[in-house]
């Protein structure tokens, strides 16, 4: 025999008028709702009976079983809506943390005033960032779990590179992590930016920083064919179209030598391949203070009779994926 709530008979409400109903108390008013409307329809009758004459070894042993089946399924249904709708729509993080370079930079582009609590170090560094000047004004971190915790995040941002075992650490603490990897292509640095945005309940600001990047791209790529370029760095590595250095080099109007010889990613390149290559522009590595051997090939007599033009990269314009690259395509100009 069912029993079923009356109509009149609300379920438990709060005791305080206003207060706020707690998960469980919202899960059994929503089971209960869909459930009581559900069997109030007169299409459904429960019924079991036994038929007059059951099959000998029958499983059901006469047994009626649909109406049976039927119940369960609205079990199954009420439980399921009921779960969704008492579930608490997730508020937006209030205290975000940064430990990755380039999380830092779109992290303070676009975070609320407040809900960016900490970048690291790196962001500090103006030989490595691009926003240096403006993460002076937060708190830095080592990306160290136990300082990160002690920050008390509910949303911390990493790197597919970050320290992994503080990445795990954190998780096992309950702390929310985020591992966003790094963008390699115009593609990527907007999808990270929408990503990033939706992460921090800032969409329309990205929607906005997304909108003015597209705008300054356009206006930064419009230009003809300017040759072929080299890209050259310490220990003779070169880049490929897979990487953000290629995709700077090749918005910038160039073609990148390295396609020559099948290089998509980060690899070596002799010097001699790149002296018969003959490029237009020769893009070389920052050199870094104080004395390294990696860096000698950098000064090589062949580099300077090589190409009447030649740059430096900016490593803080060239390292992320975030709308500084624009910075970086217009130095090529």
């Amino acid at each position: 025999m069912w029993a079923f709530v009356p109509r009149s008979e609300a379920p438990y409400a709060p005791e305080r008028e206003g207060q706020r109903p707690s998960d469980g108390w919202a899960l059994y008013s929503a089971f209960a709702i869909l459930f009581r409307a559900h069997f109030s329809s007169s299409s459904l009758q429960i019924t079991a009976k036994r038929s007059a004459r059951p099959r000998t070894g029958s499983v059901n042993s006469g047994w009626h079983l649909d109406p049976i089946r039927k119940i369960v399924q609205v079990f199954a249904s009420c439980i399921t809506a009921a779960t969704i709708l008492a579930a608490p729509a997730q508020a937006a993080p209030q205290r975000v943390v940064s430990i990755n370079l380039c999380t830092d930079q779109l992290a303070m582009l676009l975070a609320a005033p407040g809900q960016l609590v900490s970048v690291t170090a790196l962001a500090q560094n103006p030989e490595m960032s691009a926003m240096a000047e403006e993460a002076l004004a937060y708190p830095a971190n080592h990306a160290r779990a136990e300082e990160i915790y002690l920050l008390r995040p509910d949303l911390v941002l990493a790197g597919e590179y970050s320290t992994g075992p503080t990445v795990a650490m954190l998780r096992r603490l309950g702390v929310r992590v985020e591992v966003l990897p790094p963008a390699e292509s115009i593609p990527a640095i907007r999808d990270q930016i929408t990503h990033i945005g939706t992460l921090l309940d800032r969409e329309a600001e990205a929607a906005d920083l997304l909108a003015r990047f597209d705008t300054d791209l356009k206006a930064a790529t419009e230009h003809r064919d300017r040759g072929r370029a080299a890209l050259y760095y310490a220990n003779s590595f070169t880049s490929g179209g897979d990487t953000l250095a290629g995709t700077i080099v090749t918005a910038a109007g160039f073609r990148n030598i390295a396609d020559d010889y099948g290089i998509r990613f980060t690899s070596p390149l002799p010097l001699e391949l790149l002296v018969m290559s003959r490029p237009d522009r020769l893009i070389t590595g920052a050199k870094w203070p104080g004395q390294s051997r990696s860096e000698a090939i950098l000064d090589h007599p062949a580099l300077a009779m090589l190409s009447p033009e030649k740059s430096e990269v900016t490593d803080a314009d060239w390292v992320c994926g975030t709308p500084a690259v624009l910075n970086a395509i217009r130095s090529l100009e």
